[in-house]
């Protein structure tokens, strides 16, 4: 099992050799090139990703515009919490923001998995509250938020993404027009200079 994974699940509970093992012959290592769609609107999939280097992104597409809701990065989960072990097709879309190496697994696999180890179950119960929370902040973020709060949080708590994405990616994760998000740039760049 990779050394990332391990940790953490580590962090959510100590696993057996045994339990490590029947992980790892469940999850394959994939390597993705920059723009390769992962999951399209539409398409029913019951994988899920364990993020070891590169971004992805999570949109949808209204009216033809890209709506970015998510950005993905090292060490996250990536579930679809609307589809998985519902066998509903895609609203959004995956795509990868840069090449991107990912564990990946999938929902039939993990429920043989608890079947015979049980305790897994309460790994993974565990690991979909930690997303599910994760998701939950950032909803509750972005409601309350005025965009310029929305940026210096994705500033703070992901710096390296402003290297990695284009600005108006940024712009409409934020809920802002590319001209506001450099309206908004300016603005901060003009304090820190006071």
């Amino acid at each position: 099992m990779d050394k990332k994974l391990l940790k953490y699940f580590s962090n959510i509970q100590p696993l057996s050799d045994e339990e490590i093992k029947a992980i790892d012959e469940t999850m394959s290592i994939q390597h993705f090139k920059k723009d390769t769609i992962l999951l399209e609107e539409g398409q029913t999939s019951t994988d899920v990703y364990f993020f070891l280097e590169g971004i992805i992104r999570q949109y949808y597409l209204i009216d033809g515009e890209e709506k970015t809701t998510n950005f993905y990065a090292d060490e996250q989960w990536v579930v679809s919490l609307n589809r998985i072990n519902l066998n509903n097709p895609s609203t959004h879309y995956l795509e990868c923001c840069t090449d991107c190496s990912v564990l990946t697994g999938n929902s039939k696999k993990g429920e043989d998995l608890y079947k015979k180890f049980p305790d897994l179950g309460i790994v993974s119960r565990k690991l979909m509250e930690n997303v599910f929370a994760d998701q939950q902040t950032k909803m509750e973020a972005f409601t309350i938020n005025p965009p310029i709060i929305r940026y210096q949080n994705l500033l703070k708590s992901n710096p390296d993404l402003f290297q990695r994405i284009p600005q108006y990616q940024i712009a409409s994760y934020i809920g802002v027009t590319p001209e506001s998000l450099s309206r908004i740039r300016k603005r901060l760049l003009s304090k820190t200079k006071k």
